[in-house]
């Protein structure tokens, strides 16, 4: 089992910045892959960036240029760092650890960019 925390959220302005974590603990060695996801009010969840033990990195095109993925101590931290937010970047923010024992996901840290 994988224990996931994501931290950094907040309130932000329009065009600010912030960096998410995502920690991991546990069966750290399996992890594949690890993903930040988002779900704004009433909209599904969705991938907005993903990276793999192999290198590969995912970008959602509405966040291409803005969001950096990377990792830290192996899977032990996953950041998310996120440039010149925008209103639509409000949501709650999930990291999710794939294993070959299935994925695990955080409690969610919250982001919201005000006008």
């Amino acid at each position: 089992q994988v224990q996931v925390v994501e931290s950094g959220g907040g309130l932000v302005q329009d065009g600010g910045f912030l960096r998410l974590s995502c920690a991991a603990s546990g069966y750290i060695g399996g992890i594949s892959a690890v993903g930040w996801y988002r779900q704004a009010p009433d909209k599904q969840r969705e991938l907005v960036a993903r990276v793999t033990g192999g290198g590969s990195i995912y970008y959602a095109d509405s966040v291409k240029g803005r969001f950096t993925i990377s990792r830290a101590n192996a899977w032990k931290t996953v950041y998310l760092q996120m440039n010149s937010l925008k209103p639509d970047d409000t949501g709650v923010y999930y990291c999710k650890c794939a294993t070959n024992r299935g994925g695990y996901w955080g409690q969610g840290t919250q982001v919201t960019v005000s006008t």
